[in-house]
Formats: C-alpha cells, sequence, structure tokens
C-alpha cells in the first residue's frame, strides 16, 4: 500500500495535475478570501470555508479523474490486477494519496485565519471544527471520485460524471422539499428502491434467484411497514433525500459544534465508496 501511495504522490508532482489542483483551489479561495474578509473587514472565517464547498465541487473531478480511468487507458491496470498486492490495499494506497494532496492545500489556507488574528480576535475551535468537517467533506467527494474513475477509461468522461455527481450531493437536500410527502408516494418510492437492489444484485452476481429473493424481501418489509404503521411513509422521500445529503451534515462544523454521527457518517461514507471501487475492480479481475 506505501508503494501505491509513494507512486501516486510522486505523479501529482511529476506531472501538471498535482499543481493544477492546488493552484485553481489556492487561487480561487485567496480571491474569495480577499474579496470577502480582507475588503469586506469581516472577520467570519468559518462562512469563508463554507462557501468554498462549490469550489471544491468544481476541483476535485480534476484530483481524481485519472487516478483508475488512466491505469485503464495506458492498459497498466493489468498490472495491477495481477500484483500480489490486494485490491483494496491498492485502492487506499491510491485513495489516501488524493486526501494527503487534499490536506496539503487546506494547510496552506490556515495562513488565511493566522493572518486574520493579527487584526482581530478569532473565534479558535469554530475554525478548527470547520476544518475538520471541511476535511471530512472532502474525503467523502474524493471517494466518490475514485469510485466514478474506475467505472470509464476517459478522463474527461470520469471528471464530468463526478461533477454531476457531486451536485446532486449538494443539491438533494434541497430537491428533497419539493417530493411528495404522502403514504403512497412513499410506499411507491420503497418499491422503486426494491427494484432498484434486485437490478443491483442481479448485475453483482448474474444469478436471477438471488434478485427475486430481494424482490420478495424488499415487498415483504414494505408491506409489513404499511400494515404496521403507514404514517411511516410520510415525506419518506424527502427524508431519505436529506440522509444522504452529504453538505447538510457540514452544517454543524461551522458553529463549532463536533457531531458524532457527522464524523461516524462521512468515514462509512467514504468506506462505502472505496468498497464499491474494490468490488468493480475484483470483478474485473475476475472477468
Amino acid at each position: 500500500m506505501l508503494a501505491v501511495f509513494r507512486k501516486e504522490m510522486l505523479t501529482y508532482f511529476t506531472t501538471a495535475i498535482g499543481y493544477i489542483f492546488m493552484g485553481v483551489f489556492l487561487l480561487i479561495s485567496g480571491i474569495l478570501f480577499t474579496t470577502s474578509n480582507i475588503f469586506g473587514m469581516s472577520s467570519d472565517y468559518a462562512s469563508f470555508l463554507g462557501g468554498l464547498i462549490f469550489i471544491f465541487l468544481l476541483v476535485i473531478p480534476l484530483l481524481t479523474m485519472k487516478i483508475l480511468s488512466e491505469e485503464k487507458k495506458q492498459k497498466t491496470d493489468q498490472l495491477l490486477m495481477t500484483a500480489p498486492l490486494g485490491t483494496g490495499k491498492i485502492i487506499l494506497g491510491k485513495y489516501l494519496a488524493a486526501v494527503c494532496l487534499f490536506l496539503m492545500t487546506l494547510i496552506i489556507t490556515g495562513l488565511y485565519p493566522l493572518f486574520l488574528s493579527f487584526h482581530g480576535r478569532m473565534d479558535t475551535a469554530q475554525i478548527f471544527g470547520t476544518y475538520i468537517g471541511f476535511f471530512l467533506l472532502g474525503c467523502s467527494f474524493i471517494s466518490i471520485g475514485i469510485f466514478i474513475s474506475a467505472l470509464t477509461d476517459s478522463q474527461a468522461s470520469a471528471a464530468i460524471l463526478t461533477f454531476c455527481v457531486l451536485i446532486i450531493t449538494w443539491v438533494i437536500d434541497f430537491l428533497g422539499g419539493f417530493m411528495p410527502v404522502s403514504i403512497l408516494s412513499g410506499l411507491t418510492f420503497a418499491l422503486i428502491l426494491t427494484a432498484l437492489g434486485a437490478l443491483w444484485m442481479y448485475n453483482a452476481t448474474k444469478n436471477i434467484p438471488s434478485a427475486v429473493l430481494v424482490v420478495l424481501a424488499g415487498l415483504a418489509v414494505s408491506g409489513a411497514v404499511y400494515l404496521i404503521n403507514s404514517e411511516l411513509y410520510i415525506n419518506l422521500i424527502g427524508r431519505t433525500f436529506s440522509w444522504f445529503s452529504l453538505t447538510k451534515r457540514f452544517n454543524s462544523f461551522p458553529m463549532g459544534i463536533l457531531k458524532l454521527d457527522a464524523v461516524i457518517y462521512y468515514l462509512s461514507f467514504s468506506g462505502f465508496f472505496l468498497f464499491l471501487t474494490t468490488q468493480r475492480l475484483e470483478k474485473q479481475r475476475w472477468s
């Protein structure tokens, strides 16, 4: 794993990708910091960091677009498949390298509040909380980008798809407010999720009985919930969208509140997408 990590870090700084990511991120953040905090004479640094989320949505595809897609394009993925190192360790090494580059960029932005501290009192706990939240959010975004990079051999496609998915995670909580709230709509949504689960099971196993079993289990659970307490289906779509929102959980960090459930969610989210990426590569290895 360490060999993969060192290789990826070396690649970031021997090619333009690492410099482009850091340069674009620091350039835009510097402009925003200057206009909002320096010219605006504001010491509210936490809100400045929160406003950088959208910028990160733009630059994260640059960081992850070639992590695995370039391997497939250059046919070097076959070397990875035949390496004695486990697939999970390979993915983890690549992921940690991307996270390390992101962390280095974040640390550089730490000069901004240091500069502000010379001109006024800063809320240290709030700033640290915001940085922790921003780091965890970035780790989750990176895990999404790596997974999408494993789906294609085109860097452009990987970047565009990653951007689209990240935009969805950014607005999904907002979209949940426009979803129907009736019991019927919630039940329908549960049945759609059951169908999608069965489709995923069949695609993963190519086993029809397994997919049928998922359908039967989903129907049984949905029916039981409806009979026991049908009110649980009220606003199910909106609550589901809200639960999957990454940015909603970030909102507590700028207030200096470190919620354990939010930390666990971000770590679990990243782990889940790394697991999906590993499964994707394992499927390619044995196909």
